[in-house]
């Protein structure tokens, strides 16, 4: 597969959203996410509203005509949302470290590849179309640490863990992205010993 990414404005990726509604049910259907149809939906009103976003930033995927893959991102706000899972983060990281790495930073809020396009490079591809124009590296996403294989793609792309949630429990994570400045001072897991024979 030989698919175009660029970057795009809010409007233009908009004008794809039935390709863009499709992928996301696509990419988040089955587990860990397990979402239904109607989330994919929710997420596409959801989106009319993100392109209003300051620093919003888009990418889109296409095969010929076909839409295989899109990522979004935007600047964090300040003071930190209080809403969905940002608590949790907060939480994690603390107030200042939360505010000095997180706030006017570059969030990456979507990154969604298709099915047939996947292990092809494409997500890492979207992945650096929404944040290599940010010169002083701070960009940064949360996912739920259930997705394994996001985690270890992440991971593999040079991302560091900064919040850690309980072993085998539930929850997201923050990721720093592999030029942010704050990436070696992130908090590593505590080491687990293994029990003595």
């Amino acid at each position: 597969m030989s698919a175009l990414v660029r970057r795009v404005s809010g409007s233009r990726l908009l004008t794809y959203a039935d390709g863009v509604r499709a992928v996301y049910a696509d990419a988040f259907g089955s587990p860990p996410w397990d979402e239904g149809p109607d989330r994919a939906v929710a997420c596409l009103r959801r989106l009319g509203g993100d392109v209003d976003r300051p620093g919003f930033t888009a990418a889109l995927a296409l095969d010929g005509d076909t839409v295989v893959g899109w990522a979004t991102a935007w600047t964090t706000p300040s003071p930190f949302p209080a809403d969905h899972c940002y608590p949790q983060i907060s939480a994690a990281l603390g107030t200042a470290r939360t505010a000095d790495w997180l706030c006017g930073a570059r969030q990456v809020d979507e990154l969604a590849v298709a099915t047939p396009a996947r292990g092809t490079g494409l997500g890492a591809r979207l992945l650096h179309a929404v944040t290599a124009d940010r010169d002083d590296g701070r960009c940064w996403l949360l996912t739920s640490v259930a997705a394994r294989a996001a985690v270890g793609f992440y991971e593999r792309k040079g991302w560091t863990q900064a919040t850690h949630p309980a072993p085998g429990g539930a929850g997201h994570a923050a990721f720093l992205g592999p030029r942010h400045p704050a990436r070696t001072a992130a908090p590593r897991p505590l080491e687990t010993s293994s029990p003595e024979q």
